[in-house]
Formats: C-alpha cells, structure tokens, sequence
C-alpha cells in the first residue's frame, strides 16, 4: 500500500459539466479516501458533476475499481489523480495530501475509507483487541491523520475548506456489523464535534450518519440470500420503505461541504431513510 502516485487525465474541460448541475463546487479541489466503490466512487462522481476541477480519488487495493471511478470522474469533465495508501499509515495520508499540492489548496476533504469486522454482537469471543485496533486505526486514526496532513491545504482554500467524515447510524444506535465497528463509528462522531471546535473558523468539520447502503461493502463475507434478506427487510422496516443506494447517500455527504452548508460546522447527518426512528437512544433524546 504505498504505490505511488498516478494523475490521470488533463486541464479542467468542465463546459458540459457546468451545464449538466448547479455548479456549486465550480473549481474545487476535492479529495475523497476510499473511493473505488460504494460510497466512495458516488461522491466522488457526484463532486465532478457539480463541476471539481480536481478530484483525488485514493485507494486502498483496487487498482482496477479505483480505475473505473477515475473513469467515471473524467467523463464528467474533473481530472482525477489516483493515489494508493491505507490511511492506518501517516506516510500514506500525507502523500494523499502532497497529491493536491500542485493545485494550491483542498476545498473538501471526504474522509470515507472504513473497514469492519463481521461478528454478533453478544459473542464477545468472536473479536479480538487487534479487531480494535485495527478498526480504530482505520476509521478514526485514519481520518484524523488525513485532517491533519490536508489542514493547511484546507486552509488554503478561499472559503472555510471542508471535512465530512463517513460515520455510520452504528455508532448512534450501536448497532451494525460489529461491537468494535459501532464502537469506532462512535469515536468518529465524537472527534467532528472535537476537530469542529478546534480547526474553526478556517475548516470546517461535519459527518455523515448513513444507515444501510446497498453496496457490495455489507454484503461482504455474507452469502447472497442472507444480503438480500437484509435489503428486504431494511426497505420494509425503514419510514421511507427504502434501501438506500450510494448514490442517495452522496448527495446528502456532498452537501456538509458545498457552499449551502458554509454555516454548519460540529454536526452529525443521519442519512438512513429513517432507520433510527425505530431505536430508543434517539426517540429519547
């Protein structure tokens, strides 16, 4: 995971792109971590349709996946540079960072690369202290080490530059794939409030709760029936009777860091067709 860095594609062409959205990321330098499938490749799409002139697309091991959101991201006009690294690892997320140097600035920073492990909630032998360790140093190291390497990038920017973290309705309910998982989503949610306060006025800081996204990413270690078990029963169970797709969720992530939301800054969007409706945390609260 330290390959290096390949820059694809040519100067901004955006005039169809200007055309095809409002255009309220006009010029923007956006960086989005894991961003190969899933979540990850519909914000970045979403970004270059709103008219990036730059979006970094980085990528933990598939180089043919990442390939393809590249591909995606130039057919709407953005340049996308592709940068390999883990962000577990401080060199990576700095290298991720270096890969916007050229361009002066970062005007929205997507922390969205995760990971999990997959375990029943009450087995409590079924994870480990390296389970942990290993979620946390993804999920919540990671994306305060890419803060950290992109802040005065951010800072750059001509308005407050912009972080979304990808949390997740388990670390609000805690419920999800896994104790450590819900566990670290949790923490996340925790250090926007803490990143928020300290990083204002000149970056602003917000996450993004989604719920269920029916993604190749949840079904991952599962068989086909169980997953589509879950997506059945996430539509029929959900206020909005829906399983939502990536590209529902992006829209809602894009928005913390477009220039609608310049007065938000420290809050947490639950974006799970109304999931947490149904569990008493919340309905308490």
């Amino acid at each position: 995971m330290r390959a290096a860095l390949a820059a694809r594609g040519g100067p901004n062409n955006g005039n169809g792109r200007r055309e095809m959205a409002g255009g309220d990321f006009n010029g923007f330098v956006v960086v989005v971590t894991g961003a190969s499938t899933g979540l990850g490749r519909a914000i970045a799409v979403e970004v270059a349709r709103r008219g990036a002139q730059v979006v970094i697309v980085n990528y933990a091991r598939s180089a043919d996946e990442a390939e393809e959101t590249a591909r995606q991201v130039e057919a709407l006009g953005a340049r996308a540079v592709l940068v390999q690294g883990d962000v577990a690892a401080d060199d990576d997320c700095r290298r991720i960072a270096a890969a916007a140097e050229p361009f002066g600035r970062i005007d929205a920073l997507f922390n969205n690369a995760g990971t999990t492990t997959f375990a029943a909630h009450g087995d409590m032998d079924a994870v480990s202290a390296d389970d942990f360790i290993r979620l946390y140093a993804v999920n919540v190291v990671g994306a305060f080490q890419m803060v950290r390497a992109c802040r005065s990038l951010l800072e750059a920017a001509p308005r407050p530059g912009a972080v979304v973290n990808t949390a997740s309705i388990a670390g609000v309910t805690g419920i999800g794939s896994s104790v450590p998982y819900a566990a670290s989503k949790g923490a996340l949610t925790t250090m926007t409030l803490s990143l928020a306060r300290a990083l204002a006025p000149k970056i602003r800081v917000n996450a993004v709760c989604p719920g269920f996204i029916d993604t190749p990413w949840f079904g991952k270690g599962l068989p086909e029936a169980t997953v589509d078990r879950m997506r059945a029963g996430t539509a029929a169970n959900t206020p909005l009777k829906a399983a939502s797709k990536p590209e529902d969720i992006a829209e809602a992530t894009v928005f913390l860091a477009a220039p609608a939301s310049r007065h938000i800054t420290g809050e947490t969007l639950l974006v799970d067709a109304g999931t947490h409706l149904g569990y008493a945390p919340l309905v308490a609260r």
